[in-house]
């Protein structure tokens, strides 16, 4: 078993991005801006972005974060993110989800320019991927597809079982593991909780990419020896153990699981890094008008 560290695939690309903001502050004047909003308190979320702002401070992007509290209205929201699409020195917006519940996700994404839908989440920019055009490509899957690159994984002829089909990751790793390229070209099959014979098809996969949100789904017996195992789950509980309070698990029983992969990415470590590389990639494209003019 090897592990696909994703701090060692991440440090080496935001080196490479950090020189291209470099670069793009020298050529324009500015840096590359990334706005988030942050709705509420939850301490995942709060981690994420924190994070997330973290990491544009360190390549060499402009950051800005707006709070508001649980109460905000819909209305409120909608008009902030409209504001947002006005600034020219904006180049990339991404809302933090979960949301409260008065507040609909699906609005708050279409509301977002998809010229600065760094997150990859709008119709335009998802359309645009299912049709191999160019566009910002959803962060999490982004960041497997730049992971896998790193470690110059071959996945031509590969069988790959896509676990969970959210619009976010599972359906997205089904087209871009099928697309004609390398990472790609693979015969896919993408399952869900609903998947009758879904540990059968498990076991015939070369690549398993777990994303269905449920702790140490993916276990031993679905496994077959050599598999590549992408674990996208990030499952918070509260623990004793660690100073912060709680403690991730991913959606694979990693401890028995390793022994049988080829290579398999850890929680934390693994995913969650290179989602960020895929959002701070997005968002100097977008600066740079690499994808929309």
């Amino acid at each position: 078993m090897q592990l696909l560290d994703g701090k060692f695939a991440s440090e080496k690309i935001k080196q490479e991005i950090a020189a291209e903001a470099a670069s793009f502050l020298a050529e324009s004047g500015r840096k590359p801006h990334l706005v988030a909003i942050l709705v509420g308190n939850d301490g995942g979320s709060e981690t994420y972005v924190a994070s997330k702002m973290k990491n544009c401070e360190k390549v060499g992007f402009q950051s800005s974060l707006i709070r508001y509290d649980n109460s905000v209205t819909e209305a409120e929201l909608l008009q902030k993110i409209e504001e947002i699409n006005q600034d020219a020195g904006v180049d990339g917006l991404i809302v933090q989800l979960p949301l409260p519940k008065h507040i609909d996700p699906e609005k708050v994404t279409e509301t977002i320019d998809y010229r600065k839908d760094v997150d990859g989440f709008h119709p335009v920019n998802l359309g645009r991927m299912m049709r191999n055009l160019p566009c910002f490509i959803p962060a999490t899957p982004y960041g497997i597809m730049l992971m896998l690159q790193a470690y110059e994984i071959d996945t031509t002829g590969k069988h790959c079982v896509v676990v969970g089909r959210s619009n976010i990751v599972g359906s997205p790793m089904s087209i871009l593991m099928a697309r004609n390229a390398n990472p790609g070209n693979c015969t896919v099959t993408l399952t869900h909780s609903k998947t009758a014979n879904l540990k059968e098809l498990a076991l015939q996969a070369d690549i398993i990419v777990a994303a269905i949100g449920k702790k140490n789904f993916v276990t031993a017996d679905m496994v077959k020896p050599g598999a590549i195992i992408i674990d996208v789950g990030i499952n918070r509980e509260t623990s004793t153990e660690t100073k912060s309070g709680f403690k991730l698990y991913g959606d694979v029983d990693f401890e028995n699981v390793a022994p049988k992969a080829s290579w398999i990415t850890p929680v934390p470590g693994g995913v969650g890094l290179m989602t960020i590389v895929g959002l701070l990639k997005n968002t100097l494209a977008s600066a740079k008008k690499e994808i929309y003019s």
